[in-house]
């Protein structure tokens, strides 16, 4: 039994639209609630007053009412939001079409194929790059005209924009995650393990809801995600900036400096993606993982040329940057190496989790052969690999975050995290790649195309395996810059002067803050088993119950699988998300600023270790498979070939990987940066009305 590749194609784009209109209907509810939060919360901070009062940084001058900064912060919210939905819809349409274009090219050669799916992953880099900054450009010019020169009010309101399209994100990845990985296992342990079928077999139900699930997951989730951060170290970089002397003295080119910078990075991403499209042509498989290599490297010099330019030409030679109540005086070649440093940080965090997840390097090739003695052995490989990958990303962020800081205080951070997002378009095109690529293979598979055709495909497939890992090290790398810089413009604008670990208020916050992680992942996780559940139990159901499904004459109940993942995940993205949204206003609200600032800090801490180990740990789970099925080496033959106790094992533990990788280590870096940036939407709240249950006692 074959599915014609148009008739498969036509599955996976109806049943990924029909997903995100119903993610989004109730994703939609919940924003329109929460925008009314945001507008009453902030709009009591001076009991609705509509006349001006005295700036927050400067009490000798006058701003506009918190009531504008409670209605301009809602309509930046619910932009954001907008923005997110649409950046992450239309990267999911563009790869639906990318898929059978890409398996159509595999003919002609891997070359061919490569380019179409680069391309296409790029053209959805470039929209969500370019779809963040316009809207947000658009958005400081209309509220402009209404605050003047109350350029403090008018960024503070500004925020509203990271909190709306870090929101969407969250039930985007969260729910994204669920039905892919739901899918994924179900397809897997009946499929691989039970039946010995190849993987994307028509035969088996779930492989329509499997490959649906990547372009939900991977690609709009991950395009939400990246936008979210990206919108978030805007923000904070802007926050600072307008208390600082280009805000004081409404110096606009210095002010958008952040926004110059990702300007520099669209151009520099489009000439970095000639390079592999059109300057070098790519003529056999071994070629294509350093071609995707070469664009981290191209884009990270190109970048640096870039931001030095534009540092000497936008920056005046010295200014001053807000400083938690002091002005520090910056030189505009320390922002510079502030950018330069998060940049570089990026690079080096994506070359050591491409090291940790590559089936070239011996990490992952030592995780493959521990499955000779069975699963168990695979997983503690597995676990141990996953830990030991944090190490140096950690130091790269912590050198990055002393530098940023030393030379500019909180806008260095924030500057330093828009630095390693510049790229933002290349990351994406190396990130879609691997999606579309794995997609391409499932239509060859699915379409009874040539073995030829297939091979080229996975190996396409390989290379986007590692890639994907090496986006999502980007993500979680440049989620702890933004949070700490988020964090830094929240203690600023609730008036905390010092965050004292050993007062009792900020410990309690610190020790519960690094608890939410885990209870977040145990969340998803859990989920993903359950959802897993149900999905198993159909596919056995339906190999049992329908004639000749085996022997490829009965036809398979795709519509069923596809509805199992859909109602699964709409139902379980809800607690997660309801958990991440409602911590910071009930920790505000009952408990005040201070214990709050210690919530997010441990958060942070704790956020990123856990989000870098199970990223990684479930990346290598899932090379370590493929290096046991492709075959290539001696070593690798001598462990496969694919249905031996070897190759089960791997399957097992990559089976375990998936929600680790694709639902709960990239939902934590949203976590980070979603509690923080909600903080600083609501800190004129929390420092004025918050902290209930200290006053009452």
């Amino acid at each position: 039994m074959h599915l014609t590749g148009y008739y498969s194609c036509l599955l996976r784009l109806r049943g990924a639209t029909s997903f995100l209109f119903t993610e989004y209907q109730y994703v939609g509810i919940f924003m329109a609630a929460f925008a009314i939060l945001i507008f009453l919360f902030l709009g009591s901070v001076e009991g609705f007053s509509t006349k001006s009062q005295p700036c927050t940084f400067d009490r000798t001058k006058t701003c506009k009412p918190a009531l504008a900064t409670a209605v301009f912060s809602t309509v930046s919210f619910l932009l954001g939001a907008f923005t997110s939905v649409l950046s992450g819809f239309l990267g999911m349409k563009i790869a639906t079409y990318a898929n059978a274009r890409t398996t159509l090219e595999a003919r002609k050669g891997v070359g061919k194929a490569f380019i179409t799916a680069f391309r296409s992953g790029a053209v959805m880099g470039f929209l969500l790059a370019a779809n963040g900054l316009l809207v947000l450009y658009i958005a400081i010019n209309l509220f402009k005209i209404y605050y003047g020169d109350d350029w403090g009010g008018l960024f503070e309101s500004i925020t509203g924009y990271g909190l709306g399209g870090s929101s969407m994100a969250l039930f985007g990845r969260v729910g994204g995650g669920i039905y892919t990985k739901a899918a994924d296992v179900g397809a897997d342990l009946v499929g691989k393990v039970e039946r010995n079928i190849p993987e994307d077999d028509p035969r088996n139900p779930a492989v329509i809801a499997d490959n649906v699930g990547d372009n939900v997951g991977d690609i709009a989730g991950m395009g939400s995600d990246l936008f979210g951060s990206y919108a978030e170290s805007s923000c904070a970089a802007l926050v600072v900036a307008s208390i600082s002397s280009f805000g004081v003295n409404h110096e606009l080119t210095p002010m958008l400096y952040p926004l110059i910078i990702s300007s520099v990075g669209i151009l520099v991403c489009l000439l970095t993606t000639l390079f592999a499209t059109d300057f070098f042509e790519i003529k056999a498989v071994k070629e294509i993982e350093p071609a995707l290599k070469r664009q981290l490297i191209i884009s990270t010099v190109l970048m640096t040329i870039g931001v030095a330019i534009v540092s000497w030409i936008a920056l005046p030679s010295s200014f001053t940057i807000f400083n938690f109540g002091t002005q520090k005086v910056v030189k505009n070649w320390e922002l510079f190496l502030c950018v330069g440093v998060g940049l570089w940080a990026g690079l080096i965090i994506g070359f050591v989790t491409e090291y940790y997840t590559s089936n070239a390097y011996s990490p992952v090739q030592d995780v493959a052969d521990s499955c000779r003695t069975g699963a168990a052995t695979n997983v503690i490989f597995g676990l141990a690999l996953g830990y030991k990958s944090v190490i140096i990303p950690i130091f790269a962020i912590a050198l990055s975050i002393f530098v940023s800081f030393s030379f500019a205080a909180m806008y260095g951070i924030a500057v330093a995290a828009l630095g390693m997002l510049s790229t933002i378009a290349t990351g994406l095109a190396i990130d879609a790649y691997g999606p579309i690529s794995d997609n391409a293979g499932g239509i060859a598979e699915m379409a009874g195309m040539s073995h030829r055709i297939r091979e080229r495909t996975d190996a396409l497939d390989a290379a986007g395996n590692t890639t994907a890992a090496i986006g999502k090290g980007f993500a979680i790398g440049s989620a702890a810059l933004v949070s700490l810089a988020l964090f830094g413009a929240f203690v600023s604008r609730a008036a905390i002067s010092i965050v004292d670990v050993l007062t009792p208020k900020v410990f309690i916050g610190l020790i519960v803050g690094a608890m939410l992680p885990y209870w977040f992942s145990a969340m998803t996780m859990k989920s993903v088993g359950s959802a897993a559940l149900k999905m198993v139990e159909e596919v056995r159901r339906q190999f049992n119950t329908i004639p000749g499904l085996m022997e490829g004459t009965g036809k398979p109940d795709y519509a069923n699988c596809v509805k199992i993942s859909t109602d699964a995940s709409i139902r379980e993205m809800i607690p997660p998300g309801a958990l991440v949204m409602l911590t910071p206003l009930i920790v505000g609200v009952l408990f005040g600023v201070e214990t709050l600032s210690g919530v997010l800090a441990g958060a942070l801490v704790s956020g990123v270790q856990i989000a870098i180990s199970a990223s990684n740990t479930g990346g290598a789970w899932d090379n370590a498979k493929k290096y046991i099925e492709a075959g290539v080496s001696e070593h690798a033959r001598s462990l496969g070939p694919k249905g031996s106790d070897c190759h089960k094992a791997a399957v097992i533990g990559d089976t375990i990987g998936d929600p680790l990788k694709d639902t709960s280590g990239p939902s934590l870096n949203i976590l980070i940066k979603l509690m923080a940036v909600e903080s600083l939407v609501f800190a004129p709240f929390f420092a004025t009305h918050g902290g209930i249950l200290f006053k009452i006692f």
